[in-house]
């Protein structure tokens, strides 16, 4: 017989039984609810995002790359173009393991397959719906492998591109630039806001300046694909909008004479027309292929580049910071003209002179000196006197008026400012006080002063001008709309136009003391070109002091720097160059190099306008208008420029 406590016990066992059966009916209710609303979820309330989904993994967008803008020189001839070419591109949308695939990959693209997975690291915090650029300009065997393999490899995709092509052997490689890849460190920077990983930008010269308006909007396909990613139709496509062409100033002509000049040689070339500021031709030596860039840059290339001690990447024309030697005797004579000082000023140089104490010397015992032959005797002596009575603050004042120790404004990046010196920016700069020996050595172009080619250009062209100084450009600025070239003018700033005084007679000394450096007893006779008015400065830089020089072994590195800047004609000259040929010696040997190209320059000239002279000749309308000095039988004077207003200098026209 049961016993109450045993009646207890069946009772609670019936309760506890009654509530884990409601506690698992609960359960089982909650988890159908669950199930319920997450079904719910997905086909009602995700029904529209999910078609979505369900549409891109069949429709792939395929980007479309718009060609970049061909570069033209002045008169429409074609310097830099692009080619067709087909490029592999690794997609991530495909939802399995690439690893497998790496070896078939490797042998097919011949490529190593750690390149391919640190391509793939490279890229790993990039959009998944971002192709990846595995390959550039594959070889139509490579095509073949893709298309042969799609089953195998639906992760593989070839995309037609344009790709750049550039002159040969490095022609006006500084000047063109080149483009490639997109950098980490360049998307960090607020003009690749826009940018993405693999994206190819111009990285130096034309290409990096000009690179929003030669780039263009790219565009998109929509391909149907199926599950293996074969392509199956085209769904929709957006048009890649190409970027601009540009015209550049260059003149080819005067290019390639300024390239033949260069051949063999390091150093700079920079020609200018000084009234309007066009350069019409820029070279720098050594140089290096942008072709090689273009595609993907082989370490071996690379390493050359990079080992070179001469620096091919750089563009001397304006990044060569460097004593300017002698051609700064032209500034110094105009600071001595416009002060008062240097007009009566009679020097005996009997091999240099003795200023604060120490002896300067020159490189011959001219004897008697004044301002008419200081300039074709290129006579230091007189430039130390004259230094002396000017001081370096006066010095510095008309040097930076023409624009030295400042940048000149080119359209081009990393323009170099170089240094004018003074007592001011040597405290701020050295923290130390000017000493006056100082302003000796700079007087004849040495010491702490530096310049690049350009601002020689500019600034010797300018006082040869009457004192107009004009901007440098290497783009047409009527090729560009008033946005694109505000926002180029502020990018790249500087001295610009600016017209600095001088009187008609110091104008005409200057520019008549410059006419006869080229002249039969000038430091540059060798160089003087018949039938042209050729007027120009020679300029021999040292690159050590003597005692410096004494310690060491004499060889090729230790030669001076040889300069000239030259023009043609002497007063409101059409073209400027400026030459810049490192360890060449003396000057007279660079202003050979100057007169081929202001040879080219006037001869070409004379061809145009006899070609005018004789279409005139044959036309009833003919009249008797046509300049003279043309023919080439007479001294080269200014052409007639095409719409361009005559510019008005001290003592008359052009």
């Amino acid at each position: 017989m049961a016993t109450p406590e045993d009646l207890e016990s069946i009772a609670r066992q019936e309760k506890l039984s009654t509530v884990k059966l409601h506690a698992s009916q609960y359960i089982v209710a909650l988890v159908l609810f669950i199930l319920g609303a997450g079904l719910w979820r997905l086909q009602i309330l995700g029904a529209n995002s999910y078609r979505v989904l369900a549409e891109q993994n069949r429709i792939r967008k395929v980007p479309v790359l718009a060609p970049r803008g061909r570069i033209f020189d002045r008169e429409g001839r074609i310097i830099v173009d692009n080619y067709p070419s087909v490029s592999c591109y690794l997609l991530r949308e495909q939802q399995k393991s690439l690893d497998a695939d790496l070896p078939l990959i490797s042998a097919g693209l011949h490529i190593p397959i750690e390149q391919i997975q640190a391509t793939i690291r490279h890229y790993q915090y990039a959009p998944k719906y971002q192709p990846i650029p595995l390959k550039q300009d594959i070889t139509p065997d490579e095509q073949a492998f893709i298309e042969a393999h799609r089953s195998e490899l639906p992760e593989l995709e070839t995309l037609e591109e344009q790709r750049r092509l550039y002159p040969r052997d490095g022609f006006m490689a500084h000047l063109i630039g080149y483009v490639g890849e997109v950098s980490e460190n360049d998307l960090n920077q607020s003009r690749f806001a826009f940018y993405a990983p693999g994206d190819v930008v111009g990285k130096s010269g034309i290409e990096e300046a000009y690179d929003e308006i030669l780039r263009g909007t790219d565009g998109s396909r929509d391909v149907i694909v199926n599950s293996h990613g074969k392509e199956l139709g085209v769904m929709g496509q957006e048009l890649a909008t190409p970027g601009k062409d540009i015209r550049l100033t260059i003149d080819l002509d005067v290019q390639m004479a300024a390239e033949k000049a260069l051949e063999g040689k390091t150093g700079a070339i920079v020609a200018m027309d000084p009234h309007t500021g066009e350069i019409l031709a820029m070279a720098s030596r050594p140089t290096f292929d942008p072709n090689e860039f273009a595609v993907r840059l082989s370490s071996a290339y690379w390493q050359t580049i990079r080992d070179n001690p001469d620096h091919p990447m750089m563009n001397k024309a304006i990044q060569a910071q460097l004593a300017p030697g002698s051609t700064f005797k032209i500034i110094m004579t105009l600071a001595g003209l416009q002060e008062g000082v240097a007009q009566n000023m009679h020097v005996n140089c009997a091999g240099g002179g003795t200023f604060y104490g120490h002896f300067f010397a020159c490189d011959r015992h001219h004897g008697a000196v004044d301002i008419h032959n200081a300039i074709p005797y290129s006579c230091d002596t007189f430039y130390y006197t004259l230094a002396e009575k000017l001081g370096i603050d006066t010095i510095a004042k008309y040097g930076s008026e023409v624009g030295i120790g400042e940048k000149t404004g080119i359209d081009l990046p990393d323009e170099a400012e170089g240094v004018m010196p003074s007592e001011r920016w040597k405290l701020k700069t050295l923290h130390d006080k000017w000493y006056a020996g100082e302003t000796i050595s700079v007087g004849i172009g040495q010491g702490a002063l530096e310049v690049t080619p350009l601002q020689l250009a500019r600034a010797l062209g300018g006082i040869a001008s009457g004192g107009h100084l004009v901007r440098p450009h290497v783009v047409f600025p009527d090729e560009l709309t008033p946005d694109e070239l505000s926002a180029i003018r502020s990018t790249y700033l500087g001295s610009g136009d600016k017209t600095i005084p001088l009187t008609p007679a110091n104008w005409q000394i200057i520019t008549d003391d410059m006419a006869a450096v080229t002249g039969p007893t000038g430091t540059a006779a060798s160089a003087h070109l018949d039938g042209i008015d050729f007027a120009g400065k020679t300029g021999t830089a040292q690159i050590m002091s003597h005692d410096a020089l004494a310690r060491t072994n004499k060889g090729h590195n230790t030669e001076p720097n040889a300069w000239f800047v030259g023009m043609a004609p002497r007063r409101n000259p059409d073209i400027v160059v400026a030459v810049l040929w490192e360890h060449g010696v003396w000057g007279q040997y660079s202003a050979r190099l100057a007169a081929q190209v202001i040879d080219a320059y006037v001869n070409k000239q004379r061809a145009r306008a006899g070609n005018v002279m004789k279409l005139a000749s044959n036309t009833p309308a003919a009249t008797d208008d046509t300049p003279a000095g043309t023919g080439a039988s007479v001294p080269y004077t200014p052409q007639p420029a095409d719409d361009r207003k005559a510019t008005t200098s001290p003592g008359g026209g052009r």
